[in-house]
């Protein structure tokens, strides 16, 4: 009895024993299965899905397996911050304020440092990729990342107040740079170097600020100033297609091939807005347009007083540097006493024109081209336009390259007399230089004396080439405005019956 009670005991143990087996390896070959499911979905998913999974923040190199992970390079980085915190502090002072002084905002009539330290904390770089996209370069992108411990304050100062400190706080920068060494044969075989920013993904520079010993509501809108004017310099300096050329070594090297040119000239008509946002307690809205490829050459249209459904049939021209990268900005502004309220954004990315065809479309105005950050989603209305995109000849991108450093130097001169509050500001009308000796139109100081700078087409300098590529005549105008000066567009085409530009005598 014994021996058949066993015998049964131990051939229901070995069935367990194999069945538990058999679970067990089946189980494994599930979850390999899983995992290699799981992997080929992960490696199906773009970049824009791994966005919606990770967020913002993630490295490039979890997208982009050709970013290589370089530790090493942090552990060393670590070590030189101190020293290169130190040398950069004084770089960045030297060639910032310089910027901060020709980008301020209007309602600020001073911005400086104060105290600038890098802090202790070094950047992070996420992962480096190593191309060589042309030949005799090598192109570098480096994915980086600083959420350091800076002290950074600037000195701001508007008219009839004091000088505040405003303190930049919780500083983080995420970006990737891109560094194009330009090779020679001769040591230290690199001749120049070019920074600049990747505008994909888009540079993202977050911070507070916080007024030392004092309120930010003594200078009201100033977040939204300091806000604007480090968005405008990091997008009309630093991101892609804008670069910084920096020679090496001291060998004597034409850089100008390295450097940003003109490529072509772009038409722009604004046609007409239709169902614009009313931003007015009383009446509505009165709606102008500035548009822009580079923030420094903003032109705008006349204003349209009390309607929601203007008519412009106004031609601009504007000069592009990089057909692959850069879009028309269409900003559209409501004017009034005070500040203007912008009504609605909307851009074109020139990747869409084509040579010698003229493109007529309705763009739809949005409250913000990041609207990640917007609440109101509610529709803008639409702005109708008409586009053409004209390729340079080396001849033809000569010229306006000389003419958009003269259209500079004119901006700088209206900035230095009192005429505009920032080199940024789209011109208008009472942009005027009266007997300042830089080309003032006749005696019509009540119509607002046109400025007609030397690169800008100036009665007499025989520069008509100016008019021709580059579109930079400011013309007075005499008009119903609610502010002093009237808000004329710069070599604005007036048609369909619209006021022409007054002749110059």
């Amino acid at each position: 009895m014994g021996l058949i009670s066993g015998m049964v005991m131990g051939m229901l143990f070995g069935i367990a024993l194999m069945a538990g087996w058999k679970h067990m390896t089946n189980n494994r070959s599930n979850k390999r299965i899983s995992k290699a499911v799981d992997v080929k979905l992960l490696s199906a998913l773009n970049r824009d899905d791994l966005k919606k999974i990770c967020g913002e923040n993630f490295p490039e190199w979890i997208s982009f397996p050709v970013f290589e992970q370089v530790k090493w390079l942090n552990k060393h980085l670590n070590k030189l911050w101190p020293f290169i915190a130190d040398a950069a502090e004084a770089i960045i002072k030297d060639s910032v304020e310089p910027l901060l002084e020709e980008y301020r905002p209007p309602g600020i009539t001073s911005l400086k440092f104060s105290k600038l330290s890098l802090g202790t904390v070094a950047p992070k770089i996420e992962g480096i990729r190593v191309q060589s996209l042309k030949e005799g370069q090598i192109t570098m992108d480096i994915d980086f990342r600083w959420g350091g411990d800076p002290n950074i304050v600037l000195a701001v100062q508007a008219a009839h107040v004091a000088s505040i400190p405003i303190q930049l706080k919780d500083l983080q920068v995420f970006t990737v740079v891109r560094a194009i060494f330009q090779l020679t044969d001769e040591i230290p075989c690199i001749s120049a170097v070019v920074v600049a920013l990747l505008a994909e993904p888009k540079p993202r520079i977050d911070y507070t600020l916080k007024a030392v010993g004092g309120s930010l509501t003594a200078l009201p809108g100033i977040s939204d100033m300091i806000d604007d004017t480090v968005t405008t310099i990091v997008t009309d300096m630093l991101q892609w297609p804008h670069r910084i050329v920096v020679p090496i070594g001291g060998i004597p090297m034409d850089t100008s091939e390295l450097e940003l040119k003109p490529v072509g000239k772009v038409t722009v008509t604004i046609l007409q807005a239709n169902d614009l946002k009313n931003m007015e307690l009383v009446g509505k809205s009165d709606p102008y347009v500035v548009v822009h490829i580079r923030p420094l050459f903003k032109v705008k249209t006349k204003v349209i007083d009390n309607n929601l459904n203007p008519v412009w049939n106004e031609t601009f021209e504007l000069i592009a540097e990089d057909k692959e990268t850069q879009s028309i900005i269409f900003e559209v502004f409501d004017e009034d006493i005070g500040d203007d309220k912008r009504l609605g954004i909307a851009k074109l990315a020139l990747m869409e024109l084509e040579a010698k065809t003229t493109k007529e479309t309705e763009v739809r105005l949005l409250p913000s081209l990041d609207m990640l950050k917007i609440k109101d989603k509610k529709d803008r209305g639409t702005l109708s336009i008409k586009v053409s995109y004209h390729e340079f000849n080396k001849e033809e991108q000569l010229i306006a390259l000389e003419e958009e450093k003269r259209m500079l130097e004119d901006r700088k001169k209206l900035k230095e007399a009192g005429v505009i509050g920032s080199t940024v500001d789209a011109l208008d009308g009472a942009a005027s230089l009266v007997g300042s000796g830089v080309g003032a139109v006749g005696s019509g100081i009540g119509a607002g004396v046109g400025f007609m700078g030397s690169g800008l087409g100036a009665v007499g300098s025989g520069l008509s080439r100016a008019g021709k590529f580059m579109g930079r005549t400011i013309t007075g105008h005499s008009g119903g405005s609610k502010r002093s000066g009237s808000n004329t567009p710069i070599n604005s085409i007036q048609e369909n019956g619209g006021a022409k530009p007054r002749p110059t005598l």
